[in-house]
């Protein structure tokens, strides 16, 4: 080289695409959806009509209907634990898989996935804001079932010391302690349950299909769950700690559920979340 020749720049800092910009906007899209507040105030109205059809109604019901149900005119923190009972294996699977069938196959079906990976944010990273954004919505749907609980619960009766499952008694403040912690419970449980959502959603271009496969899917695991010739089978099923929460109302709580399902769920979040990288990173996307 000459000393004339001009000295050469510097290479420039490698670009790294950052993971924040991408997952505030499937946050942001999320969340605008009318589809997803629609889910979200339904799931919130299933505790408000709980509560409005305890509130009228004037006969002695002890015993009968979901667990909780008799307790909530003695003390209105009830109405969350009753409307939990009724949401895990129906509601909240149901939305949730809604919003878990639609992450890749909803962005196929628009013709909107190609041109998210014509961005520097990788298919695995794109996978993984994905599966974050169902999360997210795993959380919200389960607060609108907590949060319009604790308030039509608090408006229509009395709130008092709670009795838990074991015979103890412990005041509001604690008891709603330990419903924010079955919240959380009941968050964990549905993870491995988006992660399952978010393999089938690979799978197809056809949004309302990856929807209702994953909605059966949660069917199929409660429906094996209920036959005790498949015993073995059942610490398997993603579903089979779902109503774990309970022990969260024991005084001391028990543990062991929690753990169990977190372990379970982690299972499934790692095999699917496998299983949905590898269909993904093969997928030849033509919209």
């Amino acid at each position: 080289m000459s000393p004339n020749d001009p000295v050469p720049a510097p290479p420039g800092p490698k670009f790294r695409p950052s993971t924040g910009p991408l997952l505030r906007s499937e946050l942001a899209i999320m969340f605008r959806r009318r589809r997803t507040w629609a889910m979200l105030l339904a799931l919130a109205a299933i505790p408000v009509l709980i509560a409005i059809a305890v509130k009228l109604e004037s006969k002695d019901n002890h015993g009968s209907g979901p667990a909780f149900l008799d307790r909530i005119t003695q003390n209105g923190l009830f109405v969350v634990l009753t409307a939990m009972v009724l949401c895990v294996p129906v509601f909240l699977p149901l939305t949730v898989g809604v919003a878990a069938g639609d992450t890749i196959a909803g962005e196929a079906n628009m013709g909107t996935l190609r041109y998210l990976l014509a961005a520097p944010a990788g298919r695995f990273r794109l996978l993984a804001v994905k599966y974050l954004g169902a999360a997210a919505f795993c959380a919200a749907a389960t607060a609108a079932v907590v949060l319009a609980g604790t308030i039509v619960g608090l408006i229509l009766f009395p709130v008092g010391p709670v009795p838990l499952l074991s015979g103890t008694t412990v005041n509001g403040w604690e008891a709603e302690g330990r419903i924010l912690m079955v919240g959380a419970y009941v968050v964990l449980s549905l993870l491995g349950f988006a992660a399952i959502g978010l393999f089938i959603s690979t799978l197809t271009d056809m949004p309302v299909g990856a929807m209702a496969a994953t909605v059966v899917m949660a069917i199929a695991s409660q429906v094996l769950g209920a036959l005790p010739q498949l015993s073995w089978l059942h610490p398997w099923l993603f579903t089979h700690y779902w109503m774990g929460f309970a022990d969260l109302l024991r005084d001391p709580i028990v543990w062991g559920s929690f753990g169990s399902n977190a372990l379970l769920q982690l299972g499934y979040i790692a095999v699917f979340g496998a299983l949905a990288y590898g269909r993904f990173a093969t997928k030849d996307v033509l919209s």
